[in-house]
């Protein structure tokens, strides 16, 4: 029998990155009996290759779990109980034991910043959520992050400290009162479990079935899409939770955002692999397939019914690179490929480009570096295209010497002249042991921080901040692992922004321009980065016939220069003595083939192997 959805309980487990979530969800499975142990293998929910790999959680995994909920009854005060025990009974049972089925739907989330949008759809479709801690490193800035949107989104929280196996007690007890403080309640209000041992793992689902509010149904047909996938024929499966009324196959419906009607194919729920089921009802979280073709017709943020649902406010893409695929026959293949992507990662957008060196491709606007790393990764593993890509750069504001404004992403269409740049400007929140403040504060010498301020709690400190978002998708992340000895950890918002001093960095080798290499870097930086491409291309390019100049210019101006040397062929080898008028021809003669070859060498001239290597 289906439960009512009082006894449904949607939430999610969010966290800093590496605290542990995928591991306490498959305690979860396992403790509910809804993946058979034998069967069970670590991160069970990751179910992408590269999730593995990595160790990270990528893309949210929504699973449907059912659970026996033992609840203590007292005798005395239940009229319900005492229908059923009598006289001297009565008196002897003092209290009894009721047993319910409730629904559990998680939604396991990623815990890295570039992937908060996968977390801030997750947290619309659910009502409670798990805020975990690990105690060997406490509360870190994504930890913050991710409360501060859980609490916005009007969740019930939970505090959980996990890892407690292999944690000292110092360590416990710190990170019991840092998330003590941070979620206002008292220290015995904080679970303390292991996901990996499952100890305390029963206590905390107990109190998820306690403290989550059930979900609240509305009277109109409505249903939100919170992800979705592509199926060859079943179309766009889009991943939904019911608010209100029901869905069931065969019944004809609407995409309200999109103005599009379809007949639903099939419904179902997550076991954690999808399952055919009757209907979706109220406060389920389960699949529509929507026999939909065109994957742009559905969007994540939808609603499929008759009212309408506050979707998702759409991520602004802060981080652009190109792609290009490595084979030029490969760019259909390419585009496909990409298109597929989005079905599951609307946060990322492409916009088709053209590249005298490295051929046609597209702009990909991501959330972040990682974002981007980890889409070309799986355009690699699961689609088989390889591709090159270009420097990441943002987007920047810029005002014409007119004075009308452009926004430029691309640095080819960077202007030589301007009247003024606005770059975007993020809000970084560091979170370090103290004895590395002096060092993580040096860095504002490379990265430009400014607004610095620092809040110390016990042996750690926040450090709080404003940079370029140009400065943190650069080397920011490795910097500050080294000086901190991988102990700090930092999350960020892009803010404002700000007025910038910016140039344009161009290279030519052999006095072609080479587009791909362009670059917008900050003008007190210009000349040494002009002086490492210049080095780099000079070790890494080959040697041709002729000498090849390779030059760092900027407005118009060469800052640094390198010259590959041409390749030597002793023409003369052959003659023995004699007179040397002989070879003097033979020498002019090599000098002018050289030259016409140079005359010669036009637009490409640097091959894809080497674009691979400059931009690692």
């Amino acid at each position: 029998m289906k439960p009512l959805n009082n006894n449904i309980r949607n939430f999610t487990i969010i966290s800093h990155i590496d605290h542990g979530k995928s591991t306490l969800a498959d305690r979860f499975l396992e403790l509910t009996g809804t993946v058979q142990k034998h069967q069970l293998k670590p991160q069970y929910l990751d179910q992408l290759e590269l999730e593995r790999e990595r160790g990270i959680t990528i893309k949210m995994a929504p699973v449907r779990m059912r659970y026996a909920h033992s609840t203590r009854i007292n005798a005395d005060t239940n009229a319900d109980l005492h229908r059923y025990i009598s006289g001297n009974h009565r008196n002897n049972l003092r209290e009894s034991v009721q047993v319910e089925d409730y629904i559990l739907n998680l939604i396991d989330t990623p815990g890295h910043n570039d992937f908060s949008y996968e977390v801030s759809r997750a947290l619309k479709a659910v009502e409670g959520a798990v805020l975990l801690v690990d105690a060997t490193q406490g509360v870190q800035a994504q930890t913050l992050a991710n409360f501060d949107s859980a609490q916005k989104a009007g969740l019930k929280i939970i505090g959980a400290i996990n890892k407690i196996d292999i944690a000292s007690q110092e360590q416990i007890e710190n990170s019991l009162q840092e998330l003590s403080r941070l979620l206002n309640v008292k220290t015995d209000e904080i679970l303390k479990i292991s996901a990996k041992t499952g100890e305390g793992v029963s206590d905390l689902l107990q109190t998820i079935i306690e403290k989550v509010p059930p979900p609240k149904n509305i009277n109109s047909s409505a249903a939100l899409i919170f992800s979705s996938l592509y199926d060859e024929h079943k179309g766009v499966i889009a991943f939904v939770r019911v608010f209100g009324g029901s869905f069931k196959s065969g019944d004809e419906t609407k995409l309200l955002g999109a103005n599009r009607e379809f007949k639903i194919k099939e419904v179902g729920f997550f076991r954690p692999e999808l399952q055919k089921e009757d209907k979706l009802l109220p406060g389920d979280i389960g699949y529509i397939a929507t026999g939909i073709k065109d994957p742009d017709s559905v969007q994540v943020g939808d609603t499929i019914g008759e009212k309408i649902l506050e979707g998702f406010q759409r991520p602004k893409p802060v981080v652009f690179v190109s792609l290009y695929p490595e084979d030029s026959n490969d760019y259909d293949k390419l585009k496909t490929s990409l298109y597929k992507l989005r079905l599951n990662d609307s946060s990322f957008s492409i916009t088709p480009v053209n590249s005298e060196v490295l051929g046609r491709g597209f702009q990909g606007g991501f959330l972040g570096k990682l974002h981007f790393e980890i889409v070309a990764q799986r355009l690699e593993q699961e689609f088989n295209v390889r591709v090159i890509t270009s420097f990441p750069t943002v987007s920047y504001k810029v005002k014409l010497i007119n004075g009308n404004w452009i926004e430029v992403e691309n640095p080819n269409d960077f202007p030589d002249n301007y009247s003024k740049v606005l770059e975007p400007i993020a809000k970084v929140t560091i979170i370090a042991p103290f004895k590395n403040l002096g060092d993580i504060l040096k860095l504002k010498e490379s990265f430009r921080f400014n607004n610095i301020t620092t809040d110390i709690q016990a042996e750690k400190v926040i450090i709080s901040a404003l940079m370029p978002l140009a400065e943190l998708i650069a080397d920011f992340n490795d910097r500050l692992k080294s000086v901190s000895s991988g102990y700090a950890s930092f999350s960020y918002e892009i803010i404002d922004y700000q007025e910038a001093d910016v140039k344009r960095l161009d290279i030519k080798i052999a006095g072609n321009l080479v587009p791909g290499l362009s670059r917008i870097i900050p003008e007190e930086k210009i000349e040494k980065i002009a002086r490492q491409m210049v080095e780099k291309l000079k070790e890494i390019l080959p040697q041709q016939q002729f000498s090849q100049a390779i030059q760092a210019i900027c407005g118009g101006r060469v800052i640094a220069r390198e010259t590959i040397p041409a390749l030597k062929k002793d023409v003369t080898g052959y003659l023995y003595g004699g007179d040397r008028t002989r070879k003097m021809k033979l020498w002019q003669k090599q000098k002018r083939g050289k030259k016409k070859l140079l005359q010669m060498a036009k637009g490409i001239n640097v091959p894809k192997e080497i674009f691979k290597d400059l931009l690692k």
